[in-house]
C-alpha cells in the first residue's frame, strides 16, 4: 500500500519503490499538498512528469513551474527542493534512473558518450510525459516487457533532444574547489560526529566564512546541508540491506528515529519504515500490484 508521508493525512499518499523488472531505476508516485523537499540531490538523474496541480521546483538558476504536460529533467548531484505551486498541491509520477542505466541507453540510442546531461530542467511534452507514467503503470501491473521498454523509449527521446556530453573542465581546480572536497572527504570520514565548521575550517588551513563559501560554490549547498543529504543517502542503504531504522538514524549521525525521520521525509519522499517496507515488499512479490 502507499502511505502518507507523515504517517496520517488522507490527502497525501506516496509510493516510493523499486521493481525488480527494471534493475536501475526507482520509482515514486504521490500526491502532496503540505509536504516539501528540503535542498538535497540525486546520485543519479530525476525525470518527473505532474499530472494534476503545479510543483514548484527551485534549481540553482531559479523556480521552475511543473504543470500538466511538462517533463522535468535534472541531472545527478545538482542541488534543489520542491514544494506546492497550487493551495490545492499537486500528484505525479518520478523516475530516478541511475547514470549506469542512463549512460546505457544513450550509448545504445544516441551519438552522446562519458557523462550525459540534460541541456534544459523542464520542457512542455505531453506524450513524454504519458510514457513517464505508463513506466509506472506497467511496473504496478508487474509487466517487465512492458515497464522496461517504455522507460527506454522515453528516456533515448529525452536525451535524443535535450542531451549533451557536458565538455570536460580545461582550467586546473581552484585553491577553493581543492578545499571543498578536502571539506567533503571529511565530513563522510566522519559522519557520524562531524567537527564544527570553525574546527573543520582549522583542519583545513583556511577560515570559516572562506570554506562556507567555497563548499556552496562547489556543491551548491552549504556543508550542513549537504552532510544532511549524505546521511539520508547512508541510510537508505542501511534500510535497504535490512538494519532497523533506529539503528540506522544513530550510525549515520542522526540523534534518534524521529530525527532520521523528519530529514528522510523531506528529501525521499517516505518515512524510513515506509520505504524500507516497500523494497522488502518489492523483492518478495516482484513489485507488481498497485498502491
Amino acid at each position: 500500500m502507499a502511505t502518507t508521508p507523515d504517517g496520517g493525512r488522507p490527502d497525501e499518499w506516496a509510493r516510493h519503490w523499486q521493481y525488480p523488472g527494471v534493475p536501475g531505476l526507482d520509482l515514486l508516485r504521490a500526491r502532496y499538498v503540505r509536504h516539501s523537499f528540503s535542498r538535497h540531490s540525486h546520485e543519479g538523474y530525476v525525470l518527473g512528469a505532474v499530472r494534476r496541480g503545479v510543483e514548484d521546483v527551485v534549481m540553482p538558476e531559479g523556480t521552475i513551474r511543473a504543470r500538466p504536460g511538462t517533463v522535468v529533467m535534472i541531472n545527478p548531484e545538482v542541488p534543489h527542493s520542491a514544494h506546492a505551486g497550487v493551495p490545492e498541491g499537486w500528484s505525479y509520477a518520478t523516475l530516478y534512473p541511475s547514470s549506469r542505466l542512463v549512460a546505457e541507453i544513450a550509448e545504445e540510442e544516441t551519438t552522446l558518450r562519458g557523462t550525459v546531461a540534460f541541456g534544459e530542467t523542464i520542457v512542455e511534452d505531453e506524450s513524454t510525459a504519458r510514457l513517464i507514467r505508463a513506466v509506472h503503470r506497467a511496473a504496478e501491473e508487474g509487466n517487465a516487457l512492458a515497464a522496461d521498454s517504455v522507460l527506454r523509449v522515453a528516456v533515448a527521446r529525452l536525451l535524443g533532444r535535450h542531451g549533451r556530453t557536458p565538455l570536460p573542465q580545461r582550467t586546473p581546480r581552484t585553491a577553493g574547489a581543492r578545499t571543498a572536497a578536502a571539506a567533503r572527504e571529511v565530513l563522510l570520514d566522519r559522519m557520524a560526529g562531524p567537527p564544527s565548521l570553525e574546527q573543520l575550517a582549522r583542519e583545513l588551513g583556511t577560515s570559516p566564512f572562506t570554506l562556507l563559501r567555497a563548499f556552496k560554490a562547489a556543491y551548491g549547498m552549504p556543508p550542513h546541508t549537504w552532510l544532511t543529504n549524505a546521511r539520508v543517502r547512508a541510510a537508505r542503504r542501511l534500510l535497504e540491506a535490512g538494519r532497523a531504522p533506529g539503528e540506522a538514524a544513530v550510525e549515520v549521525g542522526f540523534t534518534d528515529q524521529p530525527h532520521l525521520n523528519r530529514h528522510f521525509t523531506r528529501i525521499v519522499g517516505v518515512p524510513p519504515g515506509a520505504y524500507q517496507r516497500e523494497r522488502a515488499r518489492t523483492y518478495k512479490t516482484g513489485g507488481a500490484g498497485r498502491p
